[in-house]
């Protein structure tokens, strides 16, 4: 088994990929309307639409009501990252900070309000 992606589901597929296009500095490949993916190495980070899950019936994820999953990307330069992106966010969560393990973070939520974490580890 090899872990695949994780998926966000949005009711805005274009807009929500535009922010991550903006965060990652790449766009994200298309294969539909109702789907976007960022591949950064072994994992990829996924954006479907309502429609790509609708089959689900009663079970299908409600977008934007995410609480407890935090999307996470490994930076060089935490500070400088911030600093590119602070203008442009609407809901910072947590300035850069180094945590008490070592880890250079900052967290801010995307446009569906979930959690995303840019950190780089203690250089050793």
């Amino acid at each position: 088994m090899s872990f695949a992606s994780i998926r966000i589901i949005t009711a805005d597929v274009d807009r929500l990929a535009a922010f991550y296009e903006e965060v990652l500095g790449v766009p994200a490949s298309r294969p539909a309307p109702v789907f976007a993916e960022f591949r950064t190495g072994a994992v990829a980070l996924a954006i479907g639409s309502t429609a790509t899950v609708a089959m689900l019936g009663a079970n299908v994820p409600a977008p934007a009501s995410n609480s407890s999953v935090i999307v996470e990307f490994i930076v060089n330069d935490v500070d400088a990252e911030f600093a590119r992106l602070a203008p442009g966010l609407t809901d910072i969560v947590l300035e850069p900070t180094t945590m008490p393990w070592g880890n250079r973070s900052t967290l801010f939520r995307d446009l569906d309000g979930n959690l995303v974490n840019l950190f780089s580890r203690p250089v050793s």
